[in-house]
């Protein structure tokens, strides 16, 4: 054996505990890793905090190193930074991201960690499962040279893919949400910000992702003729009106999901989960992504943050998770 470690579970919705568990030493091909920080992914930890998954997508939405079963008792996340203890030479001592829910030391397959660049802070690269989630997105969405394009919706995600839109020569970008607060990170990432009502029109794409059903209709409204939404979303269980009446047809708008578990179809048959992940990691070198890192929380206060997140007493993006292996 190799000691304890300890993790954050979902014992029952609502209600979240921090648990001891026994480590195992680690085998031939795994690796030992001492986690530094983690990251809250706000949108779909708070909807699994409230036991929102629908029985239909109990498998569909594991995470990689999930324990127990939707809705609970779950030990679900998949941010974590940390630094190989023990394992193949090449790694050892190396800072890692693996896809792993908050815990202080785990076990996991060499294969299942990425080295983090070198020009990449520790603390900035817990946003690699977010960069890697919009990197899909503009897979899916395809923008073009000078496209007319929205991104509704100001959390993690949103602003991640507006700010790799930055780069599209020609384009204009704006970055659509309710809560003037976000003008600020809007600034930060160099995205034009706008209220809902502001927000410019004709826009050849637009990717939506506040996970309200008032942000697709929005969204929906935004787009010239033949445009295209790029629903980034997930509703949980909860059912989403959509305004497929009026001039849907006519203007022959179009709505089309992206998700992060499968490659983007149109790079599927040459880049894999892992290209796609190295990718996002170098795009993290950009110190402008610090904008999205809303602080930092002890490790042992998850029960409290992820609730006052899950019923709106929390306002942040990514809430960094801090762990002291010294206390």
């Amino acid at each position: 054996m190799s000691g304890v470690s300890r993790s954050y579970w979902l014992r029952s919705p609502g209600v979240g505990e921090i648990r001891t568990e026994s480590l195992t030493s680690p085998g031939p091909d795994e690796v030992l890793v001492r986690a530094r920080y983690s990251g809250i992914s706000r949108g779909t930890e708070t909807l699994v905090f409230r036991g929102g998954v629908p029985p239909s997508q109990h498998d569909l939405m594991r995470a990689p190193f999930q324990e127990g079963d939707f809705p609970a008792p779950v030990k679900y996340g998949y941010l974590s930074v940390g630094v190989v203890e023990e394992g193949p030479e090449p790694l050892v001592g190396r800072t890692v991201f693996c896809l792993y829910p908050h815990q202080d030391r785990y076990v996991v397959p060499a294969s299942a960690v990425t080295p983090i660049p070198d020009a990449v802070p520790a603390g900035r690269a817990v946003l690699a499962g977010t960069v890697e989630t919009a990197v899909n997105a503009l897979w899916d969405a395809a923008p073009l040279v000078g496209d007319r394009i929205a991104v509704v919706g100001g959390g993690m995600v949103g602003c991640c893919v507006a700010r790799l839109l930055t780069g599209l020569p020609g384009a204009r970008v704006e970055l659509v949400d309710a809560d003037p607060g976000r003008a600020s990170v809007a600034a930060a990432l160099g995205v034009p910000f706008r209220s809902p009502g502001a927000a410019a029109g004709d826009c050849d794409l637009v990717v939506h992702a506040t996970g309200h059903p008032d942000g697709l209709t929005l969204a929906l409204g935004l787009l010239g003729d033949e445009g295209e939404v790029i629903e980034l979303s997930w509703y949980g269980d909860r059912p989403v009106p959509v305004p497929l009446g009026e001039a849907f047809h006519s203007r022959r708008l179009t709505v089309r999901a992206s998700q992060v578990g499968a490659v983007a179809a149109r790079r599927r048959a040459r880049r894999t989960h892992a290209d796609r992940l190295a990718l996002a990691l170098d795009l993290l070198a950009d110190p402008a992504f610090d904008a999205l890192i809303s602080g930092d929380v002890p490790f042992d206060h998850l029960p409290t943050v992820i609730a006052e997140l899950a019923d709106g007493r929390r306002s942040a993006l990514c809430q960094r998770v801090v762990y002291d292996h010294d206390g």
